[in-house]
């Protein structure tokens, strides 16, 4: 299989007026991916491979997006909407190079699976000239039969034109096809369109082959792995049959998922091992979690790297930027944006930190809160290692908090606080020098740690 080229034609020109949506039907997400994107990411990769994506003349969104994924992808424009044969013929410059395989695609189904794509092209390796995808439909009204004499498929029958024994056949085509390269546009440019819509269908082309003597065979799959997407109803069913998968992949890697029905997993999730993961969590896009992490109940969490041993929520809400060092901990109602919490760093309790870096072990009191935003600009605020700053304290920035430095509950820190310094007052009216090693004397009594006896 391996040594064997091909050419992957995904159709993707259809309006999807019927999910009454401005953005097109493939750019609809699942899984916080677009139909597209999942589809293009099941597709054949690699050397010898290539993909050509088949859209509307006003659908560039679609072009761009499968540029985004696969920036080997061809775009050719459908100009008219005359068949899924014509569709694929608009790609016919990319047809006529020759590959080996010939795979059509359609680019609402979002459930395909590469391994599906490579049972097509089997049978195409051993002599087939078509392989057509089917599947037994719960309920077959609506769907095209394929009648079938033993292994061999004779032809693509549509519900519409099928006898009454026809119809009591289960087993339904898919959409999705291969054809032999070699042998493609003889057989496409065959496809005529003697029907009542004067079109020119795909399935057409099981009749070509027989005419020909050449074979077709059928390669079953499930109906959850070919649903196509036509109405906001059935992306919600196929986000569920995705979300199943995730969970189970998630699960079969390690991952505990205390209720796993009650768990929103994005495509792109990494797991590290020892993961747990507590009911009613969202994890969107771009999130990576490390080892012996644990994610407690209603946090929700969005382009965010969490490093071992973290622990969030509940409650939590880490958007876009956030960054989590070993150990460190961001407790209930916390939320941070575009912020580095480097290892140790203690974050508990209703709390907002955004544009902010704060250094290893720094512990950021109940209430606090990074004032980034000045009405036009956002600004920085940094906190050096070891920092502690107490309740109900705003830092407004641009701020620096030095290393060790103390900040006391409900300050307003208007300006750089020094290493080890300690600020108290509002408006940062007292910022004692070496405060902060006074107040760790006065913990203790008044009096200073022994020195362990140098060796």
């Amino acid at each position: 299989m391996t040594a064997r080229s091909s050419l992957t034609i995904v159709l993707a020109a259809g309006e999807g007026t019927r999910m009454r949506s401005n953005l097109p039907k493939v750019l609809h997400p699942v899984a916080h991916q677009s139909l597209l994107a999942h589809v293009l990411a099941a597709t054949p990769k690699g050397t010898g491979t290539s993909l050509a994506v088949v859209i509307g003349p006003d659908h560039q969104a679609g072009g761009d997006e499968a540029k985004r994924i696969r920036p080997d992808a061809l775009t050719f424009v459908q100009a008219e909407r005359l068949g899924t044969a014509h569709a694929v013929l608009a790609a016919r410059e990319a047809i006529a190079r020759g590959a080996d395989d010939l795979l059509i695609a359609f680019g609402d189904t979002p459930l395909i699976s590469a391994e599906t794509f490579a049972r097509l092209r089997a049978p195409l390796a051993k002599g087939a000239a078509i392989a057509a995808l089917g599947f037994r439909a719960a309920d077959p009204t609506g769907y095209g039969r394929f009648i079938v004499e033993g292994d061999r498929l004779v032809a693509i029958r549509e519900h519409a034109d099928a006898s009454a024994e026809e119809r009591k056949i289960d087993l339904c085509n898919a959409g999705l096809m291969a054809i032999d390269g070699r042998r493609a546009l003889a057989i496409l440019d065959k496809i005529g369109n003697a029907n009542s819509k004067g079109e020119y269908y795909l399935t057409d082309a099981v009749g070509v082959v027989r005419e020909q003597g050449w074979e077709a065979v059928v390669i079953e799959t499930s109906e959850d792995e070919v649903r196509g997407i036509n109405t906001k109803a059935q992306l919600a069913e196929a986000e569920g049959v995705m979300q199943a998968r995730l969970r189970k992949a998630a699960m079969e890697a390690g991952v505990t998922l205390i209720a796993p029905e009650t768990v929103y997993l994005s495509a792109d999730t990494v797991f590290g091992n020892d993961v747990t993961i507590e009911p009613f969590v969202v994890i969107g896009p771009g999130v990576s979690i490390a080892d012996g992490t644990v994610i407690h109940s209603f946090s929700h969490i969005v382009q965010t790297t969490l490093g071992k041993n973290v622990s969030i929520g509940p409650y939590a809400r880490l958007r876009p930027g956030t960054s989590l060092g070993d150990g460190a901990r961001i407790g209930n109602f916390v939320e941070t944006k575009a912020a580095t919490l480097e290892a140790g760093v203690k974050v508990n309790h209703l709390s907002y930190i955004g544009d902010a870096t704060i250094g290893a072990n720094s512990n950021i009191g109940a209430g606090t809160i990074t004032c980034n935003y000045d009405g036009f600009k956002k600004h920085k605020t940094i906190i050096g290692q070891g920092a502690f700053v107490g309740t109900n304290s705003s830092l407004v920035a641009p701020v620096k908090i030095g290393n060790g430095a103390y900040i006391g509950s409900g300050s307003v820190i208007t300006r750089d606080v020094p290493d080890d310094a300690m600020a108290l007052e509002r408006n940062q009216q007292t910022i004692r020098e070496g405060g902060a090693a006074r107040y760790r004397e006065m913990k203790t009594g008044g009096k200073k740690p022994e020195k362990k006896p140098e060796n």
